[in-house]
This record gives C-alpha cells, sequence and structure tokens, in this order.
C-alpha cells in the first residue's frame, strides 16, 4: 500500500493543481515565517498573519483531499 508521501510524490509529477497547491503552501509558509519574526505586528498585519494561516490551511487541506480521492482509487484498481 502507498504511503500519503509516495502518493504525493506521484501527484507531483502528474497533477498540475497538486504542484500549484503545494508551491503555493511553501510560498505562504515563508510569508509566515517573514511576519512572524517581527516582534510587534500592526493590525493590518495581525489580520494578514491570521488570512495567510487561514489560506496555508485551504491549501493543505485540498492537497490532502487529493491524496485521498488518489488513494481510493488506489484501492479501486487494486481490488478489481
Amino acid at each position: 500500500m502507498l504511503t500519503d508521501s509516495m502518493i504525493a510524490e506521484r501527484l507531483r509529477g502528474s497533477s498540475h493543481e497538486f504542484r500549484v497547491l503545494e508551491e503555493a503552501h511553501h510560498r505562504l509558509d515563508l510569508e509566515l515565517i517573514q511576519l512572524q519574526k517581527r516582534h510587534v505586528l500592526t493590525p493590518a498585519e495581525e489580520l494578514s498573519l491570521k488570512s495567510l494561516h487561514k489560506e496555508k490551511l485551504a491549501k493543505k487541506d485540498r492537497m490532502a483531499e487529493l491524496i485521498r480521492v488518489s488513494r481510493d482509487q488506489e484501492l479501486q484498481v487494486a481490488s478489481q
């Protein structure tokens, strides 16, 4: 049975959507790191921080969904 990391590796090669999501997730992570380095955030930066967290989580959730769908398809093919 394939692990999530094996499925993710396969999706990197076959799914444009997965690659775009993963790149965006990484970019958001870097933006969050830069904001978190600051000792004091303005109210606008606080809102931006929360928004970036939500967007990053949404990307991660969608990648996990693509992995689940791929795993389910793999299981269906194997059981036939």
